[in-house]
């Protein structure tokens, strides 16, 4: 599933290549993703101009000449923008806008999506969104602190893993990311969040922060589905430490130790979702 490292990817490329172009024609192929598209009103948006594009956790925010458009990409969902003449339509895609600059050059904004899990749906002028009304902090900003964490954790017994996935806590950590910073950390992602100590708290938010920040310069993680807004692939999953990694030896056990340490990564669920960790240096 595209998380926070993914989405950003795909924002910054669109953001460098929308803003300024008109919408000459929306075409779609189906009236609805997970959930039903409002195709008639965002037909009103043909003839506007685009604007920024935001991002709020895992939903992209188009800004169309007073008008929001949110996008989510769901669970493989991928949006991106290809310029020329018409491409041939690919299997699983579902819509796509026409858009031109200035000069005439056209530039296609395309989303292909094989679950049908992903969104598209306008955010009412001054007025909130059902699915970005509840969600937490972002990881990246001022407001995730250590203190903040501390305060989020207390009388809390679900593993600290599962706590730093929830998006009413924090937004974006997702899975492969929660896993990694549990292992910069030197946390285990089973430990219970009311046992994390002021001191932990703060190593867990930087390395979050830091994991984040080498994905997203990376162009987020391809595991299967996700490319960014220009159709290439994100290339973080070369620099895994423990996720998709069970049975291997653990980078820092094996850089402290020697080579025959019998420092492996081990795998468990936790919360439903697939977790690696290292036993030896994770506590």
């Amino acid at each position: 599933m595209p998380e926070l490292p993914e989405v950003e990817t795909v924002r910054r490329h669109l953001a460098s290549v929308l803003p300024g172009r008109t919408i000459r024609e929306m075409t779609f192929k189906r009236t609805d993703l997970r959930y039903p598209m409002p195709i008639a009103a965002l037909q009103e948006l043909v003839g506007r101009p685009l604007g920024e594009v935001h991002r709020r956790a895992k939903y992209l925010l188009l800004q169309v000449n007073g008008a929001q458009v949110l996008v989510h990409l769901g669970m493989s969902g991928r949006l991106f923008a290809q310029p020329g003449p018409e491409p041939e339509w690919q299997k699983h895609e579902h819509w796509r806008w026409q858009l031109m600059d200035p000069h005439g050059e056209v530039l296609w904004l395309r989303y292909v999506d094989a679950r049908r899990f992903g969104a598209l749906d306008l955010v009412p002028p001054g007025q909130g969104h059902a699915l970005l009304d509840a969600l937490g902090p972002e990881p990246l900003s001022g407001e995730f602190s250590a203190g903040y964490l501390r305060s989020r954790c207390q009388g809390r017994q679900v593993p600290i893993k599962q706590l730093l996935m929830s998006a009413d806590i924090v937004v974006g950590i997702g899975n492969i990311y929660a896993s990694e910073t549990c292992y910069r950390a030197e946390i285990s992602p089973l430990r219970p969040a009311d046992q994390v100590t002021p001191a932990e708290a703060v190593r867990l938010v930087q390395q979050a922060q830091a994991v984040l920040g080498d994905a997203i310069a990376a162009g987020g993680s391809t595991l299967r589905d996700f490319v960014g807004g220009d159709a290439a692939p994100g290339y973080f999953q070369q620099q895994l430490d423990v996720y998709h990694r069970e049975g291997q030896k653990c980078n820092r056990c094996a850089a402290l130790r020697s080579l025959a340490d019998d420092s492996h990564i081990v795998h468990a669920r936790v919360g439903q979702r697939a977790t690696f960790w290292c036993p030896t240096c994770q506590k």
